[in-house]
């Protein structure tokens, strides 16, 4: 064979550099093509926008090709959902070592300013997404969405629906965007919903598909289509309680935990339209002009140390954000001359005595509580430096919370005095404490826990849905919102509690 004609096989049918070539082949089937909406192709898992600046959001989607070769992706953001004017465009190449995903950061563009955007690919277009740039011009509310704890298996996504439908600044998701378990592991399979792949995510290619699973739920889509999300990790996204070293849910028969912890951070990176920094660090501060700021931490896989087996073990070697995280963190709140400081905050952060409800285990030891030093610290801090208006927001316990967080427990039944609060949301489905277990039951068990907390001031730990928070320069308030039914389809949703808490108060308003 000539050079000529070795050349031109190679250009025609392996596209690449012959001593490195790569044939051209179809994507294996993962499984998840059962769920495509194919009026969406190739853009089957829709489009999403994140980390909005003042002048910047990051755009998503992910493209579903034919075969494994680059695909050049078109963009365009423009604040007509008609396109009559570009604000900006451009163009992106994704390929597969980005499991096909196209992350753009929109720079350039005007503060509280309401856009919409599109991509186009293989001469197709996506639906239109709509997002929004932090409003820094210290007028009018920030509205945010607060959501955690969606499990797939355990019922249909109503709750992210009604969420769409709202008027929002930004989503703020505070972990467990997906679970990693094989199917019927912690779940109700009954009403038809299976995990894909049908085995506990280890591999890259499992995690990147699982996710695949989760973006085809046209009630997911339709929350990442209307809304800007600010997400956090919490355990599941890599695997259960998990901590820098390992997880409880992490066997050595199931590989190096390091390997296992690196590939699900890649796979949310490629994911969730979060913006990368080059550190990798996935803590991270936004500024809403004066009113607030808002710091999301990561209390997993920055500086976690493992959970204490007992609360008499706890001591100040048990860490939850490390020692860069938590200096960075104490900055942030010394720093700031916002109004308020709302912490994205994924354990509970305020002590929580339930040994009336479970005497063998008197507290959550992978919440706050096992690790009481470091958090007394923070209080320590808030209080010493006078810094008030704090308000931390919850995910992971599947239940509504609102407490004050005492300067001291010790003297707060006599003082009342509070160090800031925190509002916990719900689970968008994740079980609660009535799945299996009558309503009565329940009531009584939440009745033990507020009778042993007298800072805590709201518990409900039978409800699914999510959190709206809107902050005012007087106010912040939490309205919790829940669906009926998590079982049934387009479940209807009730406003159901509303707690506020004053500008200087640093304690509930009740």
């Amino acid at each position: 064979m000539s050079n000529y004609n070795l050349l031109f096989f190679c250009a025609l049918f392996l596209f690449t550099n012959c001593d490195h070539a790569e044939e051209i082949f179809p994507l294996k089937s993962n499984g998840t093509e059962v769920h495509y909406d194919q009026s969406l192709f190739p853009f089957y898992h829709g489009v999403a926008s994140g980390d909005p600046l003042a002048d910047a959001v990051i755009l998503w989607t992910r493209i579903t090709p034919p075969n494994n070769m680059p695909i050049e992706v078109n963009w365009e953001v423009s604040q007509s959902n008609q396109f009559n004017e570009i604000t900006l465009s451009g163009s992106v190449t994704t390929d597969s070592t980005s499991d096909f995903t196209v992350k753009v950061d929109a720079k350039g563009l005007s503060p509280n300013t309401k856009y919409f955007y599109r991509f186009t690919a293989m001469d197709e277009q996506s639906v239109i997404g709509e997002t929004k740039t932090i409003n820094n011009t210290n007028e009018g509310d920030l509205k945010l969405g607060v959501v955690s704890c969606s499990n797939y298996e355990w019922g249909y996504f109503s709750a992210y629906k009604h969420l769409s439908e709202k008027e929002l600044d930004a989503v703020l998701h505070l972990g467990d965007y997906f679970y990693e378990y094989a199917p019927g592991t912690y779940g109700d399979t009954t009403i038809g919903r299976f995990n894909i792949p049908p085995r506990e995510i280890l591999s890259l290619e499992d995690y990147r598909t699982r996710y695949a699973l989760y973006r085809t739920d046209k009630d997911l889509q339709a929350a990442h289509q209307k809304h800007p999300f600010i997400a956090i990790w919490d355990d599941h996204e890599i695997t259960n309680n998990a901590y820098i070293s390992g997880a409880q849910n992490h066997q050595e028969d199931e590989g190096s935990y390091d390997d296992r912890k690196n590939i699900a951070a890649q796979a949310y990176y490629e994911w969730l339209p979060i913006r990368e920094n080059a550190n990798k660090e996935i803590y991270r501060s936004f500024s809403f002009g004066e009113l607030a700021d808002l710091i999301m931490l990561d209390e997993r896989l920055a500086g976690r140390t493992k959970q204490a087996d007992s609360v008499d073990q706890v001591d100040e070697s048990y860490s939850m954000l490390g020692a860069k995280q938590l200096t960075w963190f104490k900055d942030k709140l010394s720093r700031g001359s916002t109004t308020w400081k709302i912490i994205g905050n994924q354990v509970i952060f305020s002590p929580l005595d339930i040994s009336k409800l479970r005497p063998d285990s008197p507290a959550n030891l992978d919440a706050w509580d096992g690790y009481a030093v470091e958090r007394d610290d923070i209080v320590d801090h808030l209080v010493e430096n006078e810094i008030d208006d704090v308000v931390f927001l919850t995910g992971d316990t599947h239940t509504s919370w609102a407490f004050d967080i005492p300067k001291s427990l010790d003297s707060y039944n006599a003082s009342g005095e509070s160090a800031a609060v925190e509002f916990g949301t719900t689970s968008i489905t994740s079980a609660n404490w009535n799945e299996g277990r009558p309503d009565e039951e329940v009531l009584g068990a939440e009745q033990l826990v507020l009778g042993s907390n007298d800072h805590l001031k709201f518990i409900n730990a039978r409800d699914h849905g999510y959190l709206v928070l809107t902050v005012s320069n007087s106010t912040v308030k939490a309205d919790w919102y829940y669906v009926d039914d998590i079982k049934t389809k387009n479940s209807p949703e009730k406003l159901m509690k509303s707690i506020s808490v004053k500008q200087g108060a640093n304690k509930l308003d009740l």
